[in-house]
Parts: structure tokens; C-alpha cells; sequence
């Protein structure tokens, strides 16, 4: 076991865990930030999206020891009262069926809006390709950060 201060949603955490153990296990098992889900636990569907200083990362694939200095945010932290303009546009889109991978669908759509402002089709595309909606709701999400990105 390691003791780790972790950078989490603007706020510094203190956990005491082995250093191999995945931050998707730390965030839910021992932070209690239930929003980031587990999928498949290979980073393959997206369901555990987070972003490390910004960049999308896969949560169930990322030892703890890997984080260093850099900042997490979970989907808790993209804002406290569901104001992002993504969860709007989630909203407004009537984007979730069963929801379950919705949480890092938004979390993969905002790295992407904060790089490529007013992205084209094909760089959703590219950006959301790998996160896995097994509801298909493909088209919803596409138009959901089309509407984000001219809020």
C-alpha cells in the first residue's frame, strides 16, 4: 500500500492504496465518485472516461501510481449542478436510454470541445469512436455535441 494526494474535481484527496490499482477502482471504491463506470475493464468502451489535465483518459486502465501531479475530473467535477453546456445539450437531445455509458460519452465530448471548439462530423466521429453506446444512440450524441459547441 501507497499513500497518494490526489488532484480530484479541484479538491486534493488522500487515499491509501495499492499502486497498481486502477483510478477507476479509487474513485468509486474509495472516494465514493460513483459517475465514472466501469465497462469493460480494458479500456475498450469508454464507460470510465475521466480527464487527466484535461486529456480523456480510460479510468479502469490507469494504475494510480500513473497520475502524479496531474489533475482528475470526473464527471462530477464537469459541474456540480448539471449546467455544462454538454449535459444541457444531453438533455435537450433526450441523448440516454439505459445511461450507463453516458458519463464518459460526456466526458470523451468534452475533451474533445475544449480542443476542437466547433468540431466537423468526422471529428466527432473520430474523437467519440471507441466509446460504446450499446443503446445506439450514435446520432443523439453526435447532435447533442453539435448543439454544445454552438452554445
Amino acid at each position: 500500500m501507497a499513500i497518494f494526494n490526489l488532484k480530484i474535481n479541484g479538491n486534493t484527496q488522500e487515499v491509501d492504496v495499492d499502486p497498481a490499482t486502477p483510478v477507476l477502482w479509487v474513485l468509486r471504491d474509495h472516494l465514493q465518485l460513483s459517475g465514472t463506470k466501469y465497462g469493460c475493464g480494458i479500456g475498450q468502451c469508454g464507460a470510465c472516461t475521466i480527464h487527466l489535465d484535461g486529456v480523456a483518459m480510460r479510468s479502469c486502465s490507469l494504475p494510480v501510481s500513473q497520475v502524479g501531479d496531474q489533475a482528475i475530473t470526473t464527471i462530477e467535477g464537469l459541474s456540480d449542478d448539471g449546467s455544462h453546456p454538454l449535459q444541457k445539450a444531453w438533455v435537450t437531445h433526450d441523448v440516454p436510454q439505459c445511461g450507463y455509458c453516458q458519463a464518459g460519452q460526456i466526458m470523451s465530448a468534452a475533451a474533445l470541445l475544449k480542443n476542437v471548439p466547433n468540431p466537423s462530423d468526422e471529428e466527432i466521429e473520430a474523437s467519440m469512436n471507441g466509446n460504446i453506446c450499446r443503446c445506439g444512440t450514435y446520432l443523439r450524441i453526435k447532435a447533442a455535441i453539435k448543439t454544445a459547441a454552438n452554445s
